[in-house]
């Protein structure tokens, strides 16, 4: 021990004592390179756990998936995109390959026609991030997996869709720093719309790239992040249900927003015409003529809000407060009924009907017109020729007489309903013609606002008649012009002018041009007639009815005959205004009419006329428009003529 120094190192047994120092010594040692070689590699996992995963959602997106990770992998099918806090639906492989036949649209990450989010195993456009209207994806591409949405996103664009991203993007960021494991992709986690927990996604990475991460708390990004969305529904427990049914609705698949059936109406109106009932019906119409039906046929699924069973039984003519006139028109059923309990159609077609009658008082020149060829002007003329006319009791010779109209309205030939057999097969049908009034439209109630000018001019159109209105009068030096034409109507059996040369040779001497004619059965030779014609004198009667040819500016002159005629003379006073037509009227004296021959001056029928009139229209018909004649004073007269010379010279106010 002299000799001092160091000690001397000993492989013997005394040196036990420093080898145990020396142990300990390479102890430490060995420990701290753990160490620090623990520590670098903490430091490795931190860095990886705080970058965007930019590098793994390239390696996963390049890595190739095989047969048993497509089975594990599933659609993201957010129910609402807004709403961050709802994670995907996992609809599976096979619901996958369904809803890409209904048109799967958008892809990197885009919402596809099925409402159901989808993203292209190619790395997404950072351009084209956050937009809905990307490339198309192929339906019969097997590459087209359901790979998630990119957690970044560069795009300068804030729409919902971004954001729901970077919120997302923001949660698996704080939940891999709080994770005690290694991070790992959390991307695939999916669950059910009715608040149930997720389920991890199992998917592939590469053995080189860091795993995917253990399933974290979810965590609620800040509200001013994300839309305000309704609450949750409280948890339940898993539904089975079709997948396709929890999809959103998109606007290219018809839902509940259809237009909703129209509400029933009564099929008939029996009020609100004090001239004729009429029905309208729409769907599906069948017509009968053998028993003079017309059936509507419920349709499929109508229920008591949109259908209802009815019958209606309705005269098509416009004298349905007068006995007389509605003796002879047939009645028509109206009705409503299942499909069980309709007729089987035999024909059908693509335009409308309208169902009507000729009878009536149609036999007279006057109801002619009011009655049925003025309605059905106002009724059929609006389709421009494609409807069809069903005439419930037809007559041939009067269908002949005014053929040029109903020519003029229909392209078809009319029915004759009582001698048809078959069933015609309608969309829609109208039973009953509109009717204002006598010889009279109110244009505010017409279709297509027709007025009594629009009906002239159609009938002039329909005989070709070639004068539209009278000529304007000419100016000063241009001399007087031909002399105006005035047309006499003399009568053959009752109202007659019993001084027809008279009348004719003092118009002259005014300034006419006189002809004289009573008319006959043809329509279009009389037609002719009257619209050569400036002006047109008559008795009250059926007579004046052919002004509806006169050309417009023209003057008519009534002869009102003796008796409380008022009434009647309206007939044919507010019409020819209507029509653009310049109207006189003349009231008869006594001495002028037959009936002071037949009557003495202190009869009833001369010195109270209005107690003829009250006891009934039989009656006072019977002897102030069936008994009497007129024999006109021209002296009295002539002043008439002489204005209505001045009318035709005159400028029109309208010109």
């Amino acid at each position: 021990m002299e000799g001092g120094g160091k000690v001397a190192y000993s492989y013997g047994g005394g040196g036990h004592h420093h080898d145990t120092k020396l142990l300990k010594s390479f102890s430490s040692v060995d420990k701290f390179g753990l160490g620090l070689f623990a520590g670098l590699l903490i430091v490795a996992c931190a860095y990886f756990s705080t970058a965007k995963f930019d590098a793994v959602h390239i390696a996963m997106s390049k890595q190739p998936i095989s047969s048993s990770a497509k089975n594990a992998v599933g659609f993201s099918s957010p129910v609402n995109a807004g709403d961050s806090s709802k994670q995907p639906l996992d609809l599976g492989e096979q619901e996958q390959g369904a809803l890409s036949k209904e048109g799967s649209k958008d892809a990197g990450g885009g919402i596809s026609n099925s409402g159901v989010a989808v993203a292209s195993a190619a790395p997404p456009d950072p351009g084209a991030e956050g937009s809905n209207d990307e490339a198309p994806e192929k339906d019969d591409d097997p590459s087209a997996v359901a790979v998630l949405p990119p957690l970044s996103s560069d795009s300068a664009d804030t729409t919902q869709e971004s954001g729901v991203l970077e919120d997302q993007e923001l949660q698996v960021q704080n939940a891999v720093a709080e994770a005690a494991n290694p991070p790992e992709n959390n991307d695939g986690a999916s669950s059910s719309t009715n608040g149930s927990s997720s389920s991890v996604i199992p998917f592939p990475s590469d053995p080189a790239e860091i795993p995917a991460p253990a399933p974290a708390p979810a965590i609620e990004a800040p509200a001013d992040q994300i839309p305000e969305i309704e609450a949750l529904p409280p948890s339940t427990p898993e539904i089975e249900a079709s997948p396709v049914q929890l999809i959103p609705p998109t606007p290219e698949v018809k839902q509940d927003w259809e237009a909703p059936a129209r509400e029933w109406k009564p099929l008939c109106d029996v009020t609100s015409n004090h001239r004729i009932d009429w029905c309208e019906l729409d769907g599906d119409v069948r017509v009968l003529g053998a028993n003079a039906s017309v059936t509507l046929v419920a349709p499929p699924g109508a229920d008591g809000r949109t259908f209802r069973e009815e019958s209606w039984r309705v005269k098509p003519y416009p004298r349905k407060a007068d006995p007389n006139a509605m003796r002879n028109v047939r009645v028509v059923t109206v009705w409503s009924v299942p499909a069980a309990g309709a007729p089987a159609c035999t024909d059908r077609h693509d335009v409308p009907a309208l169902v009507f009658s000729d009878r009536g008082y149609t036999g007279n020149y006057f109801h002619a017109y009011t009655d049925v060829v003025l309605p059905l002007f106002l009724t059929a003329r609006q389709y421009g020729g494609e409807v069809l006319l069903l005439v419930t009791d037809l007559q041939a010779w009067w269908v002949g007489k005014y053929a040029p109209v109903f020519r003029s309205l229909s392209n078809y030939e009319p029915v004759d309903l009582g001698r048809d057999p078959r069933v015609h097969c309608f969309r829609r049908v109208q039973v009953g013609l509109t009717s204002h009034d006598d010889f009279s439209i109110d244009p505010r109630r017409a279709p297509n606002g027709y007025s009594m000018l629009d009906f002239t001019a159609f009938l002039r159109a329909a005989y070709g008649l070639p004068r539209d209105a009278v000529p304007v009068a000419p100016q000063p030096g241009q001399g007087q012009g031909r002399r105006p034409r005035l047309l006499v109507i003399a009568r053959a059996r009752n109202r007659r002018f019993l001084n027809v040369e008279e009348i004719a040779r003092g118009a002259r001497r005014v300034g006419f041009e006189v002809v004289v004619s009573e008319g006959g059965h043809e329509v279009a030779p009389f037609a002719e007639l009257a619209n050569s014609c400036d002006a047109v004198v008559g008795v009250h009667g059926a007579g004046l009815t052919n002004m509806v040819f006169l050309p417009r500016g023209a003057v008519v002159i009534q002869v009102i005959p003796l008796g409380p005629l008022e009434f009647v003379a309206s007939y044919f006073r507010g019409p020819s205004r209507d029509m653009g037509l310049r109207y006189l009227e003349y009231r008869v004296a006594p001495e002028e009419s037959t009936l002071v021959d037949r009557y003495p001056r202190d009869h009833p029928v001369i010195a109270d006329p209005e107690s003829i009139k009250a006891k009934d229209w039989a009656s006072f018909m019977g002897v102030y428009l069936f008994e009497q004649d007129v024999r006109l004073d021209m002296k009295r007269f002539r002043p008439v003529l002489k204005k209505a010379l001045s009318r035709l010279r005159a400028k029109p106010k309208n010109n």
